[in-house]
């Protein structure tokens, strides 16, 4: 497809732009929308120093009719590296903030309507994190879910870089996250219909591809099943499994938009420019015209 043959707005996504690896700055440099109303959805992984995120989101968000932003765990590191001290639900915040100065939507904005081609269809940006219960065949507590792992030599960097303060926990961040959005859901228009965005997988079948299965304890938690189902979701866009694909869940689209570190996508594609990397970017709506599969799976 040409920028030529391109006439009308789309509703856009990419993740895990993981822009302090200088091939993936490139390639947000190089960056453009095909229509001056595209949007586009940013799902989380940045950058995890905050001056690389103030410099891609300030580049997507001068270029795009509009830009939505959710965390993934990356931003929310406070890396060894990094120039400002912030930690935890402060460090989310001073984030938010920097996305409102820059124009960027987050999960604490109200919800945008898309009306281009596809709409209208609520945008939700969630910020949900996870609570280990994506746990391994064996385990039945966090504990042994974290031992198996522990075992193994699978550990998210989380573990250390990631601080729940205030909360006393990750999953108790996590589930006050999930209560408030949840809440945010239930009071929006019911007779308009969503497309949910999140960093993480919000069904455990999506972490089913994972080589290291351990590892789905990171992505996601049980409280969000059937949330696709439940508020009406046209298209749910996720990242952080580096692995850009689009899947079926009860007759819903579901898209992994991830860019990933150059060392995965380099296998993909030839060179790092726009036509040839397969995630970049990813059509939410108007949705493509190939018809859903009759059950669920893997569609590309």
């Amino acid at each position: 497809m040409t920028p030529d043959s391109i006439t009308v707005p789309r509703l856009l996504a990419l993740s895990d732009m993981h822009v302090g690896y200088q091939e993936n700055r490139d390639i947000i440099e190089e960056l453009r929308p095909e229509n001056e109303g595209d949007w586009l959805i940013v799902a989380g992984d940045v950058a995890e120093l905050y001056a690389d995120i103030e410099w891609a989101l300030g580049v997507l968000s001068d270029r795009f009719a509009k830009v939505i932003w959710v965390p993934g765990n990356h931003e929310l590191w406070t890396h060894s590296q990094e120039a400002v001290p912030w930690r935890g639900e402060e460090r989310y915040r001073r984030l938010v903030e920097l996305c409102r100065r820059l124009g960027v939507l987050t999960p604490e904005d109200p919800y945008p309507v898309w009306e281009g081609p596809g709409g209208p269809v609520t945008v939700a940006p969630l910020f949900l994190l996870y609570d280990y219960s994506f746990r391994p065949a064996g385990a039945r507590t966090k504990e042994e879910a974290l031992a198996i792992a522990h075992e193994s030599g699978i550990v998210c960097t989380d573990e250390s870089f990631l601080h729940p303060d205030p909360y006393d926990s990750r999953e108790a961040w996590c589930w006050d996250r999930v209560r408030y959005s949840e809440e945010r859901l239930e009071a929006r228009d019911p007779a308009i219909p969503t497309v949910l965005i999140n960093h993480w997988p919000l069904v455990r079948e999506s972490t089913r591809i994972l080589r290291y299965p351990q590892f789905a304890q990171w992505c996601g938690t049980d409280r969000t099943i059937g949330w696709h189902t439940r508020f009406d979701a046209v298209a749910v866009v996720y990242g952080h499994l580096h692995i850009p694909r689009t899947t079926w869940y009860d007759g819903v689209r579901f898209e992994e938009v991830s860019v990933g570190y150059p060392r995965e996508w380099r296998h993909r594609t030839k060179r790092p420019s726009i036509p040839d990397h397969p995630a970049i970017p990813r059509q939410i709506l108007p949705a493509p015209t190939v018809p859903a599969p009759s059950t669920t799976g893997v569609f590309r």
